[in-house]
């Protein structure tokens, strides 16, 4: 229970505030204290009905059952890791603008839900944390199923592939890696490579609640290229299920 606690405290702090609601509201929709029917996206009730928590907890909600605990514990893994590895080091000195990119992508899976018909946003919501990071690290090199390697741009496409074959879905993926790429172009691209202005200003009240933290290489600005630590430069595997996923640091390390 020690190192439980130890790690759990070592966790950045929105990283950590993320998966706790993920796993508390799961597991109570799992176990009825609240009845599920309140917890997804649903259009009626949240325009009509005005129940206006259900964008929130759409976002931590995964309906639990044996056939999809699974895929919620992959899920949770890649929120685990993918997210811990922005805050901690391209956000490091610069917490609300980790937040803001949370906020952002946030709000793009709630008006694709209400758009689509999507009532749990759990899937395109981490699919588009890991496309970022992914973006960021595009030529670091990862290791996945069966010792096949590639590099880091091509995760998020390879498990979309993999929803598609396995579970005949693949739009969730699809829509979070639009949705990462829509917070990469209009933070990087646009405004560095293309010139354009900065569209994704982190808004001041954020700023204030979350101020940059002084010293070292702030996280946030032109995609580092040369300054990433050295265990997100050389190979390595992370084994979750006997299985070899992604790149860098172990679980809970």
């Amino acid at each position: 229970m020690t190192d439980i606690s130890h790690w759990f405290k070592n966790v950045p702090q929105f990283t950590r505030f993320w998966l706790t609601a993920t796993l508390g509201v799961s597991i109570i929709g799992r176990f009825g204290m609240i009845p599920p029917r309140y917890l997804p996206l649903y259009y009626e009730p949240f325009v009509h009905g005005l129940q206006l928590w259900r964008p929130v907890t759409a976002l931590f909600f995964y309906p639990l059952s044996p056939s999809t605990g699974f895929h919620f514990m992959l899920n949770c893994y890649f929120l685990y890791n993918y997210s811990l590895r922005l805050e901690t080091n391209h956000y490091k000195t610069s917490p609300a603008d980790y937040l803001f990119l949370l906020m952002f992508n946030w709000i793009c899976c709630v008006i694709s839900g209400l758009t689509f018909g999507i009532p749990v946003l759990m899937d395109p919501m981490v699919l588009s944390v890991l496309y970022v990071w992914c973006q960021l690290n595009k030529e670091v090199t990862v290791n996945f199923w069966f010792g096949t390697r590639f590099k880091a741009m091509y995760l998020p496409w390879v498990l979309a592939g993999i929803n598609v074959i396995l579970l005949g879905g693949g739009f969730l993926e699809l829509l979070g890696i639009l949705i990462g790429h829509l917070y990469f172009f209009l933070k990087f691209k646009y405004p560095i490579d293309l010139g354009g202005p900065s569209l994704l200003d982190t808004p001041a009240f954020l700023k204030s609640f979350y101020p940059d933290l002084t010293g070292g290489v702030h996280g946030f600005g032109v995609p580092p290229a040369n300054q990433r630590p050295a265990q997100e430069q050389r190979p390595a595997g992370n084994r979750f299920f006997g299985n070899s996923w992604g790149a860098g640091n172990v679980l809970g390390r």
